[in-house]
């Protein structure tokens, strides 16, 4: 029987086995799989013999797969019917809501246990592709689980597809009640959104489901909101309150979105459309309030339409454009007031200055918080108010030959003689700590930066360093050299710096030849070979003009001459002195009844009182003067009235008469005498000896000299313009017109800025002189000739 029995089994065919083996071991696995679906409790025991019931499925014939895939797919279905019917009980939205999250979250965890014990199920499906039944999966390229994809593709077109327009406008509903203050679990628009993240089984896009529903609704639903709202918000409340907000609602729509979306990119897109709607719409009503803002320094204010304008793509241009005119208008309506006494005072004007910038800096910072953008209007205006002619202009001469110049602000001028306040032994420098004299030339150096015409300011310093260096007339020396290592920080050129550093070298050299002198000369002159000091100065470093004034020297400067001039011919055989008598000064003793008094004097003051050393009762007349002292009647006349008119002393060293009102009004006939009464007032009390200094501003050039140093800055300006053009060429061995102008200006800029005629103008004496040509065929195109 037994036997039989076994024979019996043995002849059932492979397909008759199969179902057996099915029929037999699926009413096992199915109760196991409804636990897994509802969530029951499932003991290790049931566990494991659903993998095995499975595999032993499987082993018998991979096609049984098929089968247990069309089994587990109806219960699937059936189960996911079930939790619809279980959601779609509940009528009221957020019912709804927590039903439906409630019953998708079970479901969706289920999704990661549910497709384990399947997995042999699925080896078998994906090598037997060539089988057309519709109930079989489609190969996918991740390594998601077929099954699990079975269930999250059932939830979708089951439960999902049905009603995602009314959980999407619960969910919208529910953002919304928050948006005006009510109160709501927030755990239901997070549980929806996270059902339309999870929900999509398309490997290529994950998030495609939860972007073409969720995400769409979140951002059409914000901007419907606020669309009506920030209407009825500007009409009520104006533009000025409405700033504030907006701001504020695009604060809470940011941090609602961290919330409910689910990427940065969701989160940009919706405040990109919140923006829209909120500021970009109403741009132009909230930009008009701008202007009166920056006028009226209302930076919170400022900074909040700074912070709304910089969402909205081009919104802070206006800002930018208002900020620059108001600086300009400002800055240059503040000079014009204080006009009257800052042309007088250089350092009351570049105090005036430095007070504009930290103004407009100061708003810059806190309404714009120094944003690069607003930081580089900021510089545009402030370029415009330094080099503003309105107040100062500085006329550059103009003779046969030279290119006609435009009038030029004098800034830089104003600037070098600031600078030389600071560095030379004065009032201001004397009360200022060592620290406060760096910052200031710091400050120098800061407004350096914006005059356009820097040859100018290197023109006007390297005069005033040969002062201070040849009066000895500098505060401290290390600040002078520092200043120079500064210059070349802030960009100056090389050969400018390098000739002021060759200038303290050749005072140091100088300075030993002095020694050597007094020490030769001492034996011979005794103690009064150390009265005298000379300085032998190479005429390369210091660049002065040929320029040389005869004047009427007293004899004991005369007698000098010659012996200083055999000294050095001993020392450097071939080399040749010249005298500048102009750029000398002394200290002479003069005594009257009231005392005795120290007065430091230039040469030209020193010949024209000495012509009073054996007569200083007598009135001497202006011819006369012009006579005994052999100077030019320009210098002369500035000369008298540096004696008759010095401004720090009470009583002048020399009277006059008629009376003038400047030195141009001398006359042949003007006489003048030496005051018997001169004396020095300290603190109101007459001094019966002092020192007092007699040179004040005069400078080291004369008239003439003067106007040679301005034409040359415009000579030099034509020869730079002229080397830069061939050095581009030379490079570039053809170029355009254009790129010619903006490469020139590029290389020019630390220097000064050629006007267009200038540079037209040696172009054109270039090609005139064949070092250039235009193009055959292009007229815009030069051409380097070599």
């Amino acid at each position: 029987m037994a036997t039989t029995q076994i024979t019996s089994s043995i002849t059932k065919t492979p397909a008759e086995k199969n179902q057996i083996v099915f029929e037999e071991q699926w009413p096992k696995m199915q109760p196991t799989i409804v636990k897994l679906l509802r969530q029951e409790a499932v003991n290790r025991s049931e566990w494991h013999d659903l993998f095995y019931s499975v595999h032993q499925v499987c082993l018998w014939d991979e096609k049984a797969a098929s089968k247990i895939y069309k089994a587990l797919q109806e219960n699937i279905t059936e189960f996911i019917g079930q939790a619809q019917l279980r959601v779609l009980a509940h009528a009221e939205d957020q019912a709804l809501l927590k039903a439906y999250i409630t019953e998708w979250r079970k479901f969706f965890e289920q999704c990661g246990y549910l497709p384990k014990p399947f997995i042999q199920v699925e080896l078998s499906l994906n090598n037997h592709t060539t089988s057309s039944s519709s109930t079989m999966p489609k190969k996918h390229k991740n390594d998601d689980s077929d099954v699990r994809k079975l269930m999250l593709d059932s939830w979708n077109n089951q439960i999902f597809s049905n009603i995602k327009q009314r959980l999407q406008s619960s969910a919208m509903k529910l953002v919304r009640a928050e948006r005006n203050g009510e109160a709501f679990d927030s755990q239901l628009v997070i549980g929806v959104r996270e059902s339309y993240v999870n929900l999509c089984s398309d490997p290529d896009d994950k998030l495609k489901i939860y972007r073409e529903n969720f995400e769409k609704a979140y951002i059409e639903a914000t901007e419907s909101f606020y669309r009506l709202k920030s209407l009825e918000e500007l009409n009520q409340n104006g533009v000025q309150n409405y700033m504030k907000y907006a701001h504020t609602k695009l604060k809470e729509e940011e941090v609602r979105a961290k919330k409910y979306l689910e990427t940065t990119i969701s989160i940009q897109a919706l405040m990109d459309s919140t923006v829209n709607v909120l500021v970009t719409l109403y741009k132009d009503q909230i930009l008009c309030e701008a202007p009166g803002m920056i006028k009226r320094n209302e930076t919170d204010k400022l900074q909040l339409m700074y912070k709304l304008m910089d969402r909205v793509p081009d919104g802070i241009q206006s800002l930018l454009s208002d900020l620059e005119d108001h600086i300009i208008n400002a800055g240059l309506e503040d000079m014009k007031i204080n006009a009257l006494t800052i042309t007088q005072d250089s350092e009351k004007y570049i105090e005036r200055l430095l007070e504009l910038f930290r103004r407009f800096s100061l708003l810059v910072k806190t309404a714009f918080l120094d944003d690069p953008r607003f930081l580089t209007s900021r510089d545009k205006a402030y370029k415009i108010i330094v080099n503003d002619t309105c107040i100062f202009k500085l006329e550059l001469p103009v003779k046969p030959g030279v290119i006609k110049t435009t009038p030029e602000s004098r800034c830089p001028e104003l600037l070098a003689n600031y600078c030389d306040l600071l560095l030379r032994k004065t009032p201001l420098s004397k009360r200022l700590t060592s620290d406060e004299i760096e910052a200031r030339l710091k400050d120098v150096l800061l407004v350096l930066k914006y005059v356009q015409n820097k040859d100018v300011f290197m023109r006007y310093h390297k005069a005033h360093l040969t002062r201070r260096l040849i009066l000895d007339a500098s505060a401290d020396s290390e600040k002078e050299e520092n200043m120079v290592e500064w210059l070349r920080e802030v960009g100056m050129p090389a050969d400018y710096v390098n000739k002021l550093g060759r200038m303290f070298q050749d005072v140091k050299v100088s300075e030993d030849l002095n020694l050597q002198f007094k020490e030769q000369y001492r034996l011979t002159k005794g103690a009064v070979a150390d009265s005298i000091n000379i300085k032998i100065l190479n005429a390369g470093a210091w660049a002065r003009g040929s320029e040389r004034i005869n004047v009427s020297l007293p004899l004991e400067l005369e007698d000098y001459i010659p012996e200083v001039e055999e000294f050095y011919r001993r020392k450097h055989n071939g080399r040749k002195l010249q005298w500048y008598h102009h750029m000398a000064n002394g200290t002479i003793t003069f005594s009257n009844s009231v005392g005795k008094f120290d007065l430091d004097v230039t040469t030209f003051q020193m010949a024209v009182l000495f012509a009073w050393n054996h007569r200083p009762n007598e009135k001497i007349s202006y011819e006369n003067l012009k006579l005994a002292s052999e100077l030019p009647d320009p210098e002369l006349r500035k000369t008298l009235w540096s004696l008759v008119a010095f401004p720090k002393v009470k009583r002048q060293l020399l009277l006059y008469t008629p009376e003038v009102q400047s030195p141009k009004d001398f006359q042949e006939d003007t006489h003048f005498w030496v005051n018997q009464e001169f004396t020095v007032i300290k603190n109101n009390k007459v001094q019966r000896r002092g020192k007092i200094s007699l040179i004040g501003r005069l400078q080291l050039s004369t008239e003439r000299s003067r106007e040679e140093d301005n034409e040359g800055i415009v000579q030099l300006r034509i020869l730079r313009v002229q080397e830069a053009i061939i050095k581009i060429l030379k490079m570039r061995k053809r170029i355009s017109n254009l790129q010619l102008h903006n490469e020139l200006i590029d290389i020019l800029k630390n220097m000064f800025l050629p006007s267009k005629k200038m540079i037209k103008e040696q172009i054109e004496w270039l090609m005139e002189n064949k070092y250039m040509r235009r193009d055959d065929k292009d007229i815009n195109i030069f051409v380097y000739m070599a």
